[in-house]
């Protein structure tokens, strides 16, 4: 029995709470979470939360916006009713694969204009009664950056930068070719303009030759000199969820976080909070001694190179053979999705092939890896993964699919799933929160649920 403990289930994951609050003996704290009918998220805590150390569970699977909100307002809540910390368990953390992006020169194309202010005697020229270069009533307007010479210069950047193929080198110079014409064309009529003297609005009314050349002068000006419009292939920059997350849970009022198997580790970087991530790691190598039989014959294999410090962790502690699929992608200029060509370093055949990852979502990276891999001669392909998220058409692909069982966790309820796919297989991670809340709560070291072993 634990005294001063309160846990708090969020509507993602029940089980889990339910099976958490039985490893600690303590019954799970009353709330009452619902909807208004015009979808408003309520909560209202039916215990007194005073004084004590709250836990709030709630998993990132699911409908997560929903819960993302419900899990902020129970937070807030808790801190309302003056409880003395609050801890936000979550066992898949959400938007942990939309952490901040770092800025890519590819993402913004700029070119530095040559002005008056970048010349190399600008700064012994330079006093403080220079006049800057600002337009005036009676004084020519300063020299700007016309599109016209932007899109050329990025043109060439682009060229002498980047490889391309023949095909899109042609377009390009299609491109700059119209864009020199239409320069070519700005320039004339704006010679054309300064070298004629003002007419009256009469002779303008009088002389229809004239003004009729005049609107058409304009127009053509009007068309040629237009705005700035990025090239296909542009990446434009993108919001910074990862710092959002951190910065919403941290103002409900969050005092410590616990998840497992971040996507991303330096997620825990955006927190002014401690941050406790779990391994799941143990689990599957739990599962790989006990229920795969001469498991030493078998291969670990990395779907990505982004797992392969995850996938070569167990493979050394077994003394297993390791294998790694190595994606090869090579985005064009004109667009930056394509499919990836799958390539298998190792050798597989005629053995067990034991795909190892932290997240399965729609379940397209461990399906295409399976195929690969029977097709190098695996005699057959087990998947294990920490978190199935398995949305969209997760278990018809995997139903489908070269996959001879795939292993999941269950920090997402997967009561579902189970049903609609045999060869799903979930294993138990309550106790390993059960056991990180005991020793938070009690003060303790938790440097052992951090171990491999």
């Amino acid at each position: 029995m634990v005294r001063n403990l309160v846990i708090l289930g969020g509507s993602s994951h029940p089980q889990l709470t339910r099976l958490i609050c039985e490893d600690l003996g303590i019954p799970p704290g009353a709330v009452l979470l619902s909807k208004f009918s015009v979808g408003e998220t309520r909560v209202e805590i039916n215990e007194s939360v005073r004084g004590k150390d709250v836990y709030i569970l709630q998993s990132g699977g699911g409908k997560v916006n929903d819960h993302l909100m419900e899990l902020l307002i129970l937070i807030s809540a808790c801190k309302t009713a003056s409880a003395k910390k609050v801890t936000a368990v979550l066992p898949l953390f959400p938007y942990s694969r939309q952490s901040d992006i770092p800025y890519n020169k590819t993402g913004a194309p700029l070119v530095k204009a040559s002005n008056n202010y970048n010349r190399p005697d600008f700064a012994n020229s330079y006093t403080f009664e220079s006049t800057p270069q600002t337009p005036h009533a009676l004084r020519p307007q300063s020299n700007d950056i016309s599109a016209d010479v932007l899109n050329k210069s990025l043109n060439r950047i682009s060229l002498e930068d980047a490889e391309i193929s023949p095909a899109q080198k042609a377009r390009l110079s299609q491109y700059e070719k119209d864009t020199s014409k239409q320069s070519e064309n700005s320039e004339g009529v704006n010679g054309y303009f300064s070298g004629r003297t003002r007419v009256s609005s009469t002779a303008s009314m009088t002389n229809g030759v004239n003004g009729t050349h005049e609107e058409n002068a304009g127009a053509s000006q009007k068309s040629s000199t237009h705005k700035f419009a990025p090239r296909p292939g542009y990446k434009e920059w993108v919001a910074q969820a990862g710092t959002l997350i951190a910065d919403l849970l941290t103002c409900a009022g969050a005092d410590h976080i616990i998840t497992m198997d971040l996507h991303d580790p330096q997620y825990q970087g955006f927190f002014d909070i401690p941050v406790d991530n779990l391994y799941g790691r143990p689990l599957l190598k739990k599962y790989i001694h006990q229920n795969i039989p001469d498991y030493k014959n078998s291969v670990i294999v990395s779907p990505d190179a982004g797992g392969a410090k995850r996938a070569t962790a167990i493979a050394d502690s077994f003394g297993m053979d390791f294998a790694l699929i190595h994606k090869e992608r090579r985005p064009t200029r004109i667009t930056e999705r394509q499919n990836a060509t799958m390539m298998l370093v190792g050798d597989v055949s005629n053995r067990l092939a034991i795909l190892i990852d932290d997240l399965a979502d729609t379940s397209n990276t461990i399906t295409r890896a399976a195929k690969l891999l029977k097709k190098e001669g695996a005699s057959k392909v087990y998947a294990l993964v920490t978190h199935g998220v398995l949305s969209g058409e997760a278990i018809e692909r995997i139903n489908a699919s070269a996959l001879d069982k795939v292993v999941v966790t269950n920090s997402i309820d997967q009561r579902e799933n189970c049903k609609l796919c045999p060869k799903l297989e979930v294993l138990e991670v309550g106790h390993v929160f059960a056991e990180a809340i005991r020793r938070v709560h009690h003060g303790e070291s938790i440097s052992t649920l951090f171990q491999y072993d």
